[in-house]
């Protein structure tokens, strides 16, 4: 069944869009970045959610898209573990302790947050374009962003998605990550939590951050590791080379499907085992 609607999570709605169709299936969680909501996702989840015939959530997190505005532009420090706090609840509404969570940068960090707070809700990430700590390339990338807020029509095309939130979004993102404080900010000492598998996808000319992201973030994390680093790709790879990511993602998919499979089977197995084992008990004198 597919459900576009707000969902009340803790006081707030957040606008979903979720497709329950395939029983028994793990649900793709895709998760979006600093200025991106779930209308900018375009097809990708519906196309990937049919290819791999799992289940798909999108949703737009607090200030973004058609969810309720943020109450303030100031954040904490620590704003992406508490948006990580803010996808298990919303996994808890909805009943969903499968996940496969798909995100991209901001979405990226939050995924890979949550599969390590909350392991027993997520079976696997693909993390696009993630950070763990501030770079220097990252600043650039984000002052560049700021100065074409303030002279294209950036804030115009941006409008289309988020209408009068934009102002507040595109100010929690760049006075943030600039602050003097969050220079220091790091996430590495939760990498350590990441068991289930993980795809890191980066290009290899993404303009707000190195190559070190990735490596440091898959020599920490604990479960298997892949990665797909993409030769000319920039920091959006979903965009910029969209088939090349989809085969990637679709293949990475419909691995952890095989695995999850072989779980439930196992565990079924194991469930009718033990009532067979009773029953023959049973009669014995």
């Amino acid at each position: 069944m597919v459900q576009n609607k707000l969902v009340n999570v803790k006081g707030h709605d957040l606008y979903i869009e979720y497709n329950n169709s395939f029983e028994n299936k793990p649900t793709i969680v895709f998760l979006h970045d600093s200025l991106g909501c779930v209308q900018l996702w375009r097809d990708l989840p519906s196309k990937l959610s049919e290819a791999t015939e799992c289940n798909v959530l999108v949703y737009d997190r607090l200030g973004y898209g058609k969810s309720d505005p943020m109450p303030t532009s100031i954040r904490p420090t620590n704003y992406m573990e508490l948006e990580s706090d803010a996808l298990n609840d919303l996994l808890n509404v909805l009943n969903i302790h499968n996940a496969i969570l798909l995100g991209h940068s901001d979405g990226g960090t939050i995924a890979l947050i949550t599969a390590s707070k909350y392991p027993e809700k997520v079976k696997a990430v693909i993390c696009e374009a993630g950070h763990i700590f501030v770079e220097d390339v990252t600043l650039k990338g984000i002052y560049e962003a700021w100065e074409a807020y303030k002279t294209t029509n950036l804030s115009d095309r941006l409008k289309k998605y988020h209408g009068d939130k934009v102002e507040m979004l595109f100010k929690a993102w760049t006075e943030t990550w600039t602050r003097d404080d969050y220079r220091q900010w790091n996430v590495e000492y939760l990498l350590k939590g990441v068991r289930c598998p993980l795809l890191f996808i980066q290009g290899e000319a993404d303009e707000y951050g190195t190559l070190d992201q990735l490596e440091k973030t898959l020599s920490q994390v604990s479960g298997k590791t892949e990665k797909y680093i993409i030769p000319d790709a920039g920091h959006t790879p979903h965009k910029e080379v969209p088939d090349l990511f989809f085969k990637r993602a679709k293949e990475f998919i419909d691995t952890i499907k095989v695995n999850f499979h072989f779980n439930i089977s196992s565990g079924l197995f194991f469930v009718l085992f033990l009532k067979i084992f009773s029953f023959k008990n049973s009669f014995q004198l």
